[in-house]
Order: C-alpha cells, then sequence, then structure tokens
C-alpha cells in the first residue's frame, strides 16, 4: 500500500477488488470520450467491464488509489503480447480520475503496479503512450522507463492519426 496527501486528504493505493468495477469504469469510459490515451471509441457496458476487471483481478493485477472513500485513478498491466514467448513481459495502464491529475495519484499507481509485476516475477514492462502525451511520459521516465521507439501514425481516433511512443522498464536487475 502507498499512501500520498492529496489537498490534505489522504491517497491510498490498494489492491482493487469487484466492488471497485463501477469506479474504474466511469474513469475509463471517460477516457474512452475525452482523450487520446485509449484509442478505441467503445466505452465500457457494466457487463464487459466486469469481465475486463475479473482477468485482472484473477492476476492480481489491478490497483486503485483512493481518496475520501472515493476511487480517484485505477493502474493495470497484463499480457503484451499472447503468444509464450512474451509472458514475462507486461504493459500497464494508468487512468487518473478528472480533477484528480497532477497531484501525485498517477506517480503513486504506477509505482505500486510495478512493485506489483516485480513481485509477480515479471522480466519488463512497457508503456504504449500516445506520443503527444508530454505528462505521461514524463511520469515514465520517472520511474526508469526508456524510450525504445516511436510507431508513427499507429492509431486513429477523433479523425486524426496518432503516432505511439513505446517505453520500456526492466523489472529483474
Amino acid at each position: 500500500m502507498v499512501t500520498i496527501y492529496e489537498k490534505r486528504e489522504v491517497v491510498r493505493v490498494r489492491p482493487a477488488t469487484a466492488a471497485d468495477g463501477e469506479a474504474i469504469r466511469v474513469i475509463r469510459n471517460h477516457a474512452v470520450a475525452t482523450s487520446t490515451a485509449l484509442w478505441t471509441d467503445t466505452r465500457q457496458s457494466p457487463a464487459d467491464a466486469a469481465v475486463w476487471l475479473a482477468a485482472h483481478l484473477a492476476r492480481g493485477s489491478a490497483l486503485v488509489a483512493e481518496s475520501g472513500g472515493e476511487v480517484v485513478g485505477f493502474a493495470v498491466y497484463g499480457p503484451w503480447r499472447d503468444l509464450d514467448g512474451y509472458r514475462h513481459t507486461v504493459e500497464n495502464s494508468v487512468y487518473v480520475r478528472e480533477g484528480s491529475q497532477g497531484l501525485g495519484v498517477g506517480g503513486a499507481l504506477l509505482g505500486a503496479l510495478v512493485e506489483a509485476a516485480r513481485g509477480a516475477g515479471h522480466h519488463s514492462m512497457i508503456a504504449g503512450i500516445e506520443s503527444g502525451n508530454a505528462t505521461s511520459i514524463r511520469l515514465h521516465r520517472r520511474f526508469g522507463f526508456t524510450e525504445v521507439g516511436t510507431v508513427r501514425e499507429a492509431g486513429l481516433k477523433f479523425g486524426r492519426w496518432f503516432d505511439l511512443t513505446i517505453m520500456r522498464l526492466a523489472l529483474e536487475d
């Protein structure tokens, strides 16, 4: 568990539970509707969100940040690719609720997620970030991620093509 202080309120990072599903879905769907963080236009239904979260809960790869009894962010890691050769490499996702950005929530979540992946014995963690998202790239650099390349015009959203910056962190020494 990681504790930080947000506007004088304690923010606590803990393992997610199924009861956090709706709060996670709301944060995720807001990102789908308003940002280029997720390159999809499809919002999760409650049923789809429950299935998605259940897979993360089963492998212990979902965390939430809460403040004042409310979920203010979540982070997950999952398989980077489905083939056996990639089984020790995971990809991360970190999302912070609107109005809670810039307060250290993302850093607390990413730090705890990296430690959880290390503890689970993974070898490396990948981040795929929209290249114009300087805040996320800076956050990942702070935790030791390095840029390994950029895929030009990798995704389409809001009628525009976006580049994808790939970053990697070694989880083993």
